[in-house]
């Protein structure tokens, strides 16, 4: 049966709310720890909100202050007003323009001035505080929703879980520095590259659980600006030994790199010719050295005769400073003004806001990578240091919690047979132990086309690099293939060399032309040696192969062609297959038909990228990836230019519309369910992401045949969370984390929504996070046990891995997609950061908009971007 037009086009369909909470029965239980402390009594009665705006005694702030200087002003007025014109009354800020009170401590439509002179480093300043009953908040809306009564969204009761946030964290203020919800100390720190510093610290937050309240407490890593000489900040940045070493050599590129890590610092001036000393926060540097940059100046013993003098003259004027490194360019500050880097000092606890290099980012990665044992003993240890419970603050918010993690029950559910070829020397099927596997004597299920037409571009040095070595690496990889079922036919492809650091397009033309072919036929595959792991390279890459060629590409780094690894080679391989239209490994069919209920069945993942910090003009990106097979191994993807920050998916009818024609053309049937897995969604959107997007699926699927309604269920999928389980005694992994399989779904999981917590891994190190999937919307009426087995049973299906992975394989498809885009996109000059930094995680992201505009207006418009129509329907981003 084809798809037919519709006579006319449906309206809206309402969708239902999800149907109340499940839970799942499969499985062995057993007891693990969460990183949740139980808060035993919490208020059921009124807490006030205020709006809050502190302002100077004369005038208005230009700029609002650092979040941390408002706090502290705050902090003084309420230690000298407390007792007099507050009553006694504890209120807690956010250091912004919102404060909370478990009493009132002025009437409904009168406002409250606070006057303080705080002291900020010998300077005193006058500031007005003005407060303003903004809402009452009635927290026994917790008790409803946590216990089901009523028809409440987690957005409703967030303003009740930041007062109580708010109560716990004017607590650990006092004790660590704090950022939002985190909070860090510098105790236990290391320093890294580039004039920064790792620190340790927790996140805090309370969280509604099922009939209960909950504190969730995890550690957490951040970077920091080391504080003390910038001077030496500068050297490290730009690696040198010595700051003399720079003359000469500050070139438009040392400038720019200089400029980003100091935009924004907030930095101390001290020398001899002032008292004290001066802050004052960066905006820019100058363009040349102070040895050339001059004003105007007027000597004060000699006035009326202003001259033009260099600002190196200037500080050996003014206040007999010689600069020893006038050639660097100053600071710009408030007003214009201009400061001597050598005469300037970092300010303490400042926070990191830019981008990590590779150094710093693997010194993170092993600062972070802690066993799950360590982890939980520095929560446990945290929680009796700073013993919450008994802080008078949080007292008087009516708060009472133990230091005792919480006890849930989990469940371990059985891993699904994994099939091979036919042709495979061992079992082409097997139950996987432990999460893992090898291919040992096994091929894959069904080798992509014979590969005839391809040849290799050598990106790096040919005299470390040399044909000969390049030949003996191929024929390993060839040897590799054909044992895991890929047909090589040819086996000795041509091999060119390119500058990556020339036109790397031009030698990607020059190695696809020297490919021989016969009439008719095209060029298959390009496997690209980059010398490093430098990402421009790659994207340009990936960007000519995507939009010019239409061929693709298969990059490795050059350093694993000396010595072929056969591991490696086999890995490459299976990235191979994929491209080329095979499939690799497979679930047991009758199982998954039992799972699916016979239905066919089209599997889809869903991410948005968004523009790095500082980009709001650029689009941001969403990927949509749809199966090919009545097994969801196979999928296609489609890719969408959405306005700046962006979170809902504009197109998304189109997408659908493409993925529901394509799973027919190549399966021959309609798919009567629709399973969508949604990534990058807070708690906060889901009802207004399910709302929109769904009825996007469903007008989709009735454009093209009037009455087709497959069964639609939607999930959402969230891996940037703060929750983490312990096991109890033996029942963990070598690592000592939670074993593969094992689901959590009662106790610390959202209330009225069917959810579960999932570990489908197994953890290398560290200490391993779950991802937590979330049913709004279910149409086939499953089990929880049918959607949890369903999602864990997928995540072995992973095209390139012989392991089970974390995130269930369309949303990990949609992340690689995601990913590509940045390459896809290069010529526009776009970057990306992840998509779930900014706007996943349980209370959102700042600066993303939820609604069908813009959080930042521009000129972007929503549209499906196209690819190269040789990859179009394939696993390119494999």
């Amino acid at each position: 049966m084809s798809f037919r037009p519709p006579l006319q086009r449906p309206g809206a369909v309402a969708v239902p709310a999800p149907g109340g909470k499940s839970y799942g029965t499969l499985g062995r239980r057993q007891k693990v720890y969460a990183n949740y402390v139980e808060i035993e009594k919490y208020p059921e009665r009124d807490i006030y909100q205020y709006d809050v705006v502190i302002r100077p005694e004369r005038g208005d702030f230009k700029k609002l202050p650092p979040p941390a200087y408002m706090r502290s002003v705050f902090d003084a007025a309420m230690g000298e007003h407390r007792k007099g014109k507050l009553k006694g009354t504890v209120m807690v800020f956010d250091s912004r323009k919102v404060a909370y009170a478990p009493q009132r401590v002025c009437g409904p439509k009168e406002a409250l001035e606070l006057e303080i002179s705080f002291n900020d480093d010998g300077r005193t300043e006058n500031y007005v505080i003005r407060l303003r009953e903004a809402a009452v908040v009635n927290t026994s809306i917790l008790t409803e929703f946590m216990t089901g009564r009523g028809n409440i969204n987690v957005g409703e009761v967030q303003s009740a879980l930041n007062a109580l946030d708010l109560a716990i964290g004017s607590v650990l203020h006092l004790e660590m520095v704090g950022f939002n919800r985190s909070f860090f100390t510098r105790e236990q720190s290391i320093p890294t590259s580039g004039g920064l510093e790792l620190w340790r610290g927790f996140s805090f937050s309370v969280r509604p659980g099922i009939d209960h309240l909950y504190l969730n407490v995890n550690t957490a890593v951040t970077a920091m600006y080391t504080p003390g000489s910038l001077l030496e900040a500068i050297t490290r940045i730009l690696d040198v030994r010595d700051p003399s070493q720079l003359r000469g050599r500050l070139t438009v590129q040392v400038l720019r790199e200089m400029s980003t890590f100091l935009r924004g610092l907030v930095i101390f001036l001290r020398h001899r010719g002032i008292q004290g000393r001066r802050k004052f926060a960066v905006r820019g540097t100058t363009p040349k050295g102070l040895d050339e940059e001059s004003f105007d100046w007027e000597d004060p013993n000699k006035p009326g005769m202003p001259e033009n003098i260099t600002i190196a003259q200037y500080y050996q004027r003014r206040y007999n400073i010689r600069l020893n490194y006038p050639f660097l360019p100053g600071l710009v500050g408030r007003k214009n003004s201009v400061f001597p880097i050598e005469l300037c000092e970092i300010a303490e606890n400042q926070r990191y806001k830019g981008h990590l290099d590779e150094k710093q980012t693997g010194d993170m990665v092993k600062f972070a990578c802690q066993r799950p044992g360590d982890n939980m003993n520095r929560i446990m240890d945290v929680l009796q240091q700073t013993n919450l419970g008994r802080q008078p603050v949080v007292q008087a918010f009516g708060l009472s919690m133990s230091n005792r993690l919480t006890e849930v029950e989990s469940r371990v559910v059985a891993a699904p047979t994994v099939s091979y070829g036919r042709a495979s020397r061992e079992a082409p099927s097997f139950v996987p132990q432990g999460g893992a596997w090898n291919m040992r004597g096994r091929q894959v299920v069904t080798p992509g086309e014979e590969l005839n037409y391809w040849a290799v571009l050598v990106l790096a040095n040919r005299q470390y690099i040399t044909e000969a070595a390049v030949q003996g690496f191929v024929a390993t990889l060839v040897d590799c293939c054909w044992q895991t079922g890929l047909k090589i036919n040819e086996q000795r492809p041509p091999i060119y060399y390119g500058n990556p650091h020339a036109e790397i397009p031009r030698a990607m033309q020059q190695a696809w032309k020297s490919i021989r072919l016969r009439p008719g036929a095209s060029p298959q595959l390009l496997l690209v040696i980059l010398p490093s792991t430098n990402t421009q390279v790659y994207q340009v890459v990936k960007n000519s192969a995507y939009t010019t060629l239409g061929v693709h590409t298969q990059c490795m780094q050059s350093k694993h062609i000396q010595r072929p690894n056969k591991q490696y080679c086999a890995n490459l391989c299976l990235k191979m297959n994929s491209k080329l239209g095979g499939t690799n490994q497979s679930l047991h069919v009758p199982h998954m038909e039992t799972m699916l209920r016979k239905k066919s069945t089209l599997f889809l993942g869903c991410d948005v990228t968004h523009p790095a910090p500082g980009e709001q003009h650029k689009p941001s990106i969403a990927s949509v990836v749809g199966s090919t097979d009545f097994l969801g191994l196979r999928y296609v993807a489609t890719l969408i230019q959405l306005p700046s920050r962006q979170e809902m998916v504009d197109k998304l009818q189109e997408a659908v519309v493409r993925h529901l024609k394509i799973f027919y053309r190549k399966t021959k049937a309609k798919p009567q369910r629709i399973v969508f897995y949604r990534d990058g969604v807070s708690e906060t959107q889901f009802i207004q992401v399910r709302d929109r997007e769904l009825i996007e699926i469903q007008r989709a699927c009735a454009s093209l045949e009037q009455g087709y309604k497959p069964d639609i269920t939607f999930l959402a999928v969230l891996k940037r969370h703060n929750t983490r389980f312990f096991p109890m005694g033996r029942d963990g992994d070598r690592t000592g984390n939670c074993v593969p399989g094992t689901i959590v779904d009662r106790s610390v999981t959202m209330p009225g929504i069917t959810d579960f917590y999932l570990f489908a891994h197994a953890a290398i190190q560290g200490t391993s996070r779950p991802t937590h999937y979330y049913v709004l919307h279910d149409d086939a009426h499953s089990s929880a046990d049918d959607i949890q087995q369903l999602t864990y049973h997928l995540c072995y299906t992973y095209a390139i891995c012989t392991r089970s992975v974390s995130l269930v394989p369309p949303v990990y498809y949609a992340h690689r997609v995601a990913d590509r885009a940045r390459c896809h996109l290069v010529d526009m000059g776009v970057g990306f950061e992840e998509a779930t930094s900014s706007s996943s995680g349980h209370y959102g992201g700042v600066g993303v908009s939820v609604g069908g505009r813009p959080a930042v207006a521009g000129s972007v418009t929503a549209k499906v971007i196209k690819i190269n129509s040789l990859l179009d329907e394939t696993m390119y981003f494999m």
